[in-house]
């Protein structure tokens, strides 16, 4: 009895001990689960289940578990290799240092076409929740990250912490969004299986821009970066553990971003669809909401979208520090980062609000450039971590590169698609 309550107490200590070690490791994919719920999500989401109520929900899931897949490549390249993405492909192409800067510049206007809708979800959220004028909110949203990098500069660890706190306020926020909305559970489970695109042009549009709103190139950089400065200097063996970690942290909290993406269509097929809203804006969905559901509702859905653009501002500051840094081998202060990306952004959406252009258009078509620039980090990706030579015992699986570039090609169909069908009816 005594050796069987002794074993008992060494098994506790060891799982307090692995439980510890997986607390102490989380937290890229808290970050990078941000790319699921981010205001591009809002954008194509709202649009799509308006549109076309439950129709497109198969998109969602699937943009999710492709995107779930490249992300734990990403992470598992960072720990293996000690090395981000951006660095990695700086290194490949040292003897062609002539294709460094356009593949810079490229990925840049990636991570410039993420902090816009970023940027966009926090004026319009101030705008609509506070009553803040478009124009000042502009101003203020230019701000929101420079004020939490600047509370939480001195420990990493508490910015992870924080996005526990936005991660909550979102996902609990959609709950009771569906709640109040009463989705019918028969059309969710039949249009998550059944791929179909309405027969229309503006459907595949939409489905093209969740694609990018989900398998977004700037947290394809970014989480190889992230679990890369976990990695850095620890033993193989705490390195095949941290590899354990990652996979249980990337499915167990993409699985909860997934489910808040989708959620998010559900909401607006649920809420929208039936009552024939036309819904062309953020503003229109929260006016929209409030007679048919109540002011909670609505107050709800702007604290999650504001919610949603901070994080996400975050993650896109530090993606395009990654990005930067990797990319041109050189140290980048966070804080010239930070006003150079905003800076790109605020000229153009300031004007583009005084001008009174659309937001949600603007969200729903940078989501769509981005589609257009997953390949950028994607392909390399796949390519680096099926090299035995590069990753070691960590090099991928036959059936996990099969599935990788499975992934690839129905990206690159559906961009592809959208292309030439767009050329298409131009030319009619």
């Amino acid at each position: 009895m005594y050796r069987s309550s002794a074993l008992s107490r060494i098994k506790a200590a060891y799982s307090k001990s692995t439980l510890a070690r997986f607390l102490s490791y989380t937290g890229p994919a808290l970050i990078v689960s941000m790319a699921y719920m981010d205001p591009g999500n809002y954008g194509t989401d709202i649009q799509g289940g308006a549109a076309f109520g439950y129709t497109l929900l198969w998109v969602v899931w699937l943009a999710s578990g492709m995107a779930m897949l490249l992300q734990y490549l990403s992470g598992k390249l960072g720990i293996a290799t000690e090395r981000s993405l951006p660095e990695i492909i700086r290194e490949k192409f040292r003897n062609k240092k002539m294709y460094v800067l356009p593949y810079w510049l490229a990925a840049e206007a990636a991570a410039a076409a993420t902090d816009l809708a970023e940027y966009l979800g926090t004026v319009i959220a101030l705008n609509l929740l506070f009553g803040v004028p478009l124009i000042y909110a502009a101003i203020f949203g230019a701000l929101d990250v420079i004020i939490i990098l600047t509370l939480t500069s001195r420990k990493f660890r508490i910015l992870e912490q924080l996005f526990v706190l936005f991660v909550s306020v979102i996902t609990f926020g959609y709950i009771y969004e569906l709640f109040v909305t009463q989705p019918d559970a028969a059309s969710i489970a039949y249009h998550s299986i059944t791929p179909s695109f309405a027969g229309s042009q503006q459907a595949i549009l939409i489905a093209v821009g969740v694609i990018g709103a989900t398998v977004m190139p700037h947290a394809l950089f970014i989480h190889s970066s992230l679990t890369k400065d976990k990695a850095e200097g620890k033993s193989l063996e705490e390195k095949r553990r941290m590899r354990k970690f990652h996979l249980i942290e990337n499915i167990a909290l993409l699985t909860i971003a997934g489910i808040v993406n989708a959620s998010i269509m559900i909401m607006s097929a649920a809420a929208f669809f039936p009552n024939n809203s036309d819904i062309s804006s953020i503003s229109e969905a929260y006016k929209t909401l409030v007679p048919l559901f109540g002011t909670a509702a609505g107050v709800i859905f702007l604290v999650t979208l504001l919610s949603s653009g901070i994080a996400s501002s975050v993650t896109g500051t530090l993606s395009g520090q990654a990005i930067m840094e990797g990319l041109l081998g050189k140290k980048v202060n966070i804080w010239v980062r930070r006003f150079i990306t905003r800076f790109v952004n605020v000229v153009p959406t300031t004007i583009a609000i005084l001008l009174g252009l659309d937001p949600l258009s603007i969200l729903v078509y940078s989501q769509v450039v981005l589609s257009l620039m997953i390949p950028l980090p994607m392909i390399p990706l796949v390519i680096l971590t099926r090299s035995k030579a590069l990753m070691g015992e960590f090099v991928n699986k036959r059936i996990t590169t099969l599935i990788a570039i499975a992934s690839v090609g129905i990206i690159l169909a559906f961009n592809t698609y959208l292309i030439i069908s767009t050329f298409f009816n131009l030319g009619q």
